[in-house]
């Protein structure tokens, strides 16, 4: 495990505590499933991509330090430059993740840290999950990190990607079971990368089944079926 000084250690605590605060009084956020993440090892965090609250939204509900990716442009305004670089951020390319950022965050996964991703690539355009993009599988597998899914809802209602100035709303966001690495190595790539999809589809589905959510019952229902089915499995 990597070595952070105490005060590393101290200021991560305290911003993950004031956005704690922030996140229930201003977006009333919740999260579920916490006794899903493992609790050491290797994690790749998988989430669905609503908003720019989305990184710490996952990271102030999970009881481990979150390692994120940060657009390299990020880090050329001083002010944010500062932060990120406060939290340990892995820089990726405008392209991607890059091959630097491949690199560090398999060297991260294999020291047994958290890193969280967001396989659609871009923020949601209508609060509906995108396809993933492939490639990230391979991250878990050669780093045998265990696969969390996870799942935001409430944040896209509260910021869309169109707007600049978000509102207060509902935000929840789940915690699946995770994908141990035992397990991953049975799949093909693409069958794991849509059985990730699919345990992050199904997160989504049950979030949505709270009433505060039940607004719009055709795309809980349309979210659901997708994360029951089952893609076949090769011999």
């Amino acid at each position: 495990m990597p070595q952070r000084s105490l005060l590393n250690l101290a200021w991560y605590a305290f911003l993950q505590r004031v956005l704690q605060v922030i996140g229930v009084l201003l977006f009333r956020v919740r999260c579920e499933g916490l006794d899903n993440i493992p609790r050491d090892g290797g994690v790749l965090v998988v989430s669905n991509h609503q908003s720019h609250f989305d990184p710490p939204l996952v990271g102030m509900g999970c009881p481990r330090r979150m390692n994120y990716l940060a657009r390299d442009t990020l880090f050329r305004f001083a002010p944010f430059r500062w932060m990120i670089r406060s939290l340990d951020a892995i820089p990726i390319d405008r392209e991607g993740i890059g091959l630097a950022g491949i690199k560090e965050s398999l060297r991260r996964l294999k020291r047994g840290e958290m890193v969280l991703i967001f396989p659609e690539g871009t923020r949601t355009a209508d609060g509906r999950i995108g396809r993933f993009r492939p490639g990230f599988t391979a991250l878990a597998v050669r780093s045998k990190a265990a696969i969390l899914p996870v799942a935001i809802e409430g944040a896209y209602a509260a910021w869309p990607r169109r707007q600049l100035i978000p509102r207060p709303g509902t935000i929840h966001v789940r915690f699946g079971p995770p994908i141990l690495p035992e397990e991953a190595a049975g799949y093909e790539e693409r069958e794991l990368l849509a059985e990730v999809e699919r345990r992050v589809r199904q997160c989504r589905a049950e979030l949505r089944l709270h009433p505060v959510f039940a607004s719009d019952s055709r795309c809980s229902l349309r979210e659901r079926y997708a994360g029951s089915r089952s893609e076949p499995r090769l011999s």
